[in-house]
């Protein structure tokens, strides 16, 4: 059924239908949206389904009704009756648009537009917001939901707008709130984050907020973490990581392998300070911390495994042309049986190698690929007449470095000079 035809239907009952929220936002910005949320005044929700007895309804504090795709909840008010994300009364009836409006979040989700005359509806002067890339607090009730705080992180990343500094303080105010988040709610907000072209900025906001140490204590700790000027001329570890983390927007749109690069260089942030600026050993160190930030924000193990494999190896990618082939080979083939991947790792090492000044390309991922397949077990058994057993494992491994010997002159260079 079209938006059109609904509309025409409520406004015969006396009600009115409203585009509303982000999906009126990024209209007006030209963004692409998928959803398609509209607020429904006038009519009551048992109403609603008698007009529309094939709408599909979700919810179990509040009923959100479906029709193709498209959602629709009446116009509501919301008073805060416990602490947390969901704890909230919500008061229906003969509430308004502008009702409706003024308990949303932030201004530049504030706007309703009249599906029948066109007409926007903005009562918090979020449409100079949208404009001037602001993102403001509706209200004073923007303190009573802790999880507008990632969403507002968030949404700066998206849009790559500023948050106002009133906004900031509501932030703080915010944050032992912050811990009453599942880890789920927290997943799903740093998973939209790194999916944006400014993933920093979800960090770097809450950082502004000093909420960074909440759940996100392992990225907290990079602040401050000095590394050798010559090599990290962006400064701390934080800084790099940041850098690293946009370089990753380049280069893939797989939000697995950004998280990678986010987490590649948590170890730096146990390095006793009379280390610095050097991290010795923080890739191994790095393993667990990053297993522990996964637990701790509940992402997938697929996500814990590549994150992990990016801090384990990620110094070696580094040195790659340096390496024996006998080193090289173990990184290969170790890589390669990863998750990450010999292809994901190259991002992983290039997002961290990308740097002012700095930048080093890679080709581990091709050498690699080339010595697996063309020295595997058809190219033993043609060779020795053998297929299993310790001898296969020893000639194939023998073969493999003779391969990258004889294919790749930086490696038998550096060879010669361990020697």
């Amino acid at each position: 059924m079209e938006i059109s035809e609904i509309a025409k239907i409520i406004s015969k009952n006396g009600g009115k239908l409203y585009l509303v929220g982000g999906c009126l936002r990024d209209k007006i910005l030209n963004r692409a949206n998928h959803d398609e949320d509209y607020c429904v005044t006038g009519i009551k929700g048992e109403e609603f389904l008698k007009l529309f007895p094939n709408a599909h309804v979700r919810g179990k504090s509040f009923e959100v009704y479906d029709i193709d795709g498209k959602e629709f909840a009446m116009a509501r008010k919301e008073k805060k009756i416990a602490a947390g994300h969901k704890g909230f009364e919500i008061q229906t009836g003969k509430i308004t648009i502008e009702d409706d409006l003024l308990r949303r979040d932030i201004t530049i989700n504030s706007l309703a537009q009249n599906v029948i005359t066109g007409e926007v509806i903005d009562v918090c002067c979020g449409m100079d917001d949208l404009k001037n890339g602001i993102i403001r607090a509706t209200s004073e009730a923007f303190k009573e939901d802790p999880l507008r705080v990632y969403r507002v992180a968030r949404l700066a990343a998206l849009l790559d707008f500023q948050v106002e500094p009133n906004t900031i303080q509501k932030m703080k105010m915010l944050k032992s709130e912050l811990t009453k988040l599942t880890k789920e709610r927290i997943f799903i907000e740093l998973k939209k984050a790194l999916c944006t072209q400014k993933p920093s900025k979800f960090f770097n906001v809450l950082k502004e907020a000093e909420v960074l140490d909440v759940h996100f204590n392992e990225i907290y700790q990079l602040i401050g973490a000095q590394q050798p000027a010559d090599k990290h001329p962006e400064g701390d570890a934080y800084e790099h990581t940041m850098l690293a983390l946009e370089n990753s927007v380049k280069l893939t749109n797989n939000p697995e392998i950004r998280f990678s690069v986010l987490v590649h260089d948590l170890g730096k942030g146990v390095t006793p300070k009379e280390m610095y600026p050097h991290h010795y050993g923080h890739d191994e160190k790095g393993v667990s911390i990053v297993e522990d930030f996964c637990y701790k924000i509940g992402t997938p193990k697929s996500w814990m495994k590549c994150g992990k494999d990016a801090s384990k190896w990620h110094m070696k990618g580094g040195i790659f042309e340096t390496m024996t082939p006998k080193k090289q080979l173990e990184f290969i083939e170790n890589v390669n049986s990863s998750l990450l991947g010999l292809e994901g790792m190259k991002i992983v090492v290039e997002c961290d190698k990308n740097r002012p000044g700095m930048y080093k390309k890679t080709d581990f991922d091709k050498i690699g690929k080339e010595c697996l397949d063309k020295v595997n077990g058809k190219f033993i058994y043609k060779k020795y007449n053998i297929t299993e057993g310790e001898l296969f494992g020893e000639k194939l491994h023998q073969e493999r470095i003779q391969w990258l010997r004889e294919n790749n002159l930086k490696g038998e260079k550096n060879e010669r000079d361990e020697r």
